[in-house]
């Protein structure tokens, strides 16, 4: 069931332990998640969420690893041996969904969290005695934590749903009501519900409402710092001439990663491993990751490209792009589609013919794999590393 918090929690009194604590909350969405958010915060400790998806041995290997002092769960709070303390002004610690296994812990200060919530709303609009937040994606991610948080800090009320569930978001919706969605729940929901869907996650589709706003950014930027195309107030956007990777700076992003390892560089950026460029109108432009760019006969083909062509196949419900070697090309592109139903699997010459036309010949793909699913995060992103042997 949805519950509403009225979020009028704009200044949360601190009192400062000698030694700040690393607090895992094992709770789901709800009242009770944010309320042990609120304690930890009034005692001055950082907060871990925890995914309630993972398996026993899953959650106790992300305990071991990011070493909280305290656990907050259903049976109050325990005290944890092994615990590695946090600094001063530390909020949050966020485990990323991290495709090696092993997930690193990315620290955002009581600062970042702050300037974040007050640039989003800014840019947003955001009136708290005539708007609302929803959050219905899960909030050991760091866009959907970012919902609750900018409401306890700007004071705007927030209904919390456990999970996304069709039903009660659409029982939560209203012309009032901002939320952050994901394509896929996006489709399943619709925009005409709601005031403003705040978009993240995966490659939005290539026609959105008006009342959609398609973000960019990181769990290390601490939720999007780039609104279609353009920069929040406070941050700066560059692109390496020669690499094409996107850098970002401002006062939302991390302090370092749990293992002490630091992530800007002496001037303050963060190299975000994803490529891009600046259109005619100064917006940015996200090609995708620098590392899933696929070389083919000596050209660059980057899946996202390839995957709106494809999207555009009355017979492609669901489709991901990604690179396998071949030893004519150095790489082949291969697409792994889920049909539509009711309809006839396409055929690869025509997906060929949709990608020559919006994209270009080369970056046709060589190879068709039919598939009922895709794997995908909780936030909505292919797990290329996941996707059947073709």
């Amino acid at each position: 069931m949805a519950r509403s918090l009225t979020g009028r929690t704009a200044h949360i009194s601190r009192k400062l332990p000698a030694v700040p604590d690393l607090v895992a909350i094992d709770l789901p969405a709800g009242p009770g998640f944010v309320a042990a958010l609120q304690s930890a915060w009034g005692d001055g400790d950082a907060v871990l969420p925890v995914d309630q998806r993972l398996s026993a041995s899953a959650r106790a290997a992300l305990l071991d690893q990011l070493r909280p002092g305290r656990v907050a769960g259903s049976d109050g709070q325990q005290r944890r041996p092994g615990g590695l303390p946090v600094e001063d002004g530390d909020a949050l610690v966020m485990a990323t969904s991290g495709t090696t296994g092993e997930a690193k812990g990315v620290i955002l200060t009581h600062a970042a969290v702050r300037a974040s919530a007050l640039a989003t709303s800014a840019r947003l609009g955001v009136d708290p005695d005539r708007h609302r937040w929803l959050a219905c994606l899960p909030l050991n991610h760091v866009g959907g934590l970012a919902v609750v948080t900018r409401g306890l800090l700007t004071g705007t009320p927030v209904t919390v749903i456990p999970r996304f569930d069709r039903d009660e978001v659409l029982a939560a919706a209203g012309p009032n009501v901002l939320v952050s969605l994901v394509a896929t729940a996006l489709q399943r929901v619709g925009a005409e519900h709601f005031h403003t869907v705040v978009l993240g996650g995966s490659a939005p589709p290539s026609e959105l409402p008006p009342n959609v706003v398609t973000t960019y950014g990181l769990t290390e930027t601490g939720s999007g710092v780039v609104y279609d195309g353009v920069p929040l107030a406070g941050v700066d956007v560059a692109v390496d001439p020669m690499s094409k990777e996107i850098r970002l700076r401002g006062p939302m992003l991390m302090r370092a990663y749990r293992d002490g390892t630091p992530a800007l560089d002496p001037e303050g950026w963060f190299a975000t491993g994803d490529a891009g460029w600046f259109g005619a109108d100064g917006r940015l432009h996200v090609d995708g990751r620098l590392r899933e760019v696929i070389i083919t006969g000596g050209e660059n083909v980057w899946p996202a490209a390839v995957e709106a062509a494809l999207r555009s196949h009355p017979g492609v419900a669901d489709v991901a792009v990604a690179g396998r070697p071949d030893p004519e090309w150095g790489e082949q592109v291969v697409a792994w589609v889920v049909p539509t139903p009711g309809t006839s699997p396409p055929a690869l010459d025509e997906l060929r013919a949709a990608v020559a036309e919006r994209v270009a010949p080369y970056a046709a793909p060589r190879r068709l794999v039919l598939v009922r699913a895709l794997p995908r995060t909780a936030i909505g992103k292919v797990r290329r590393d996941r996707l059947p042997d073709a």
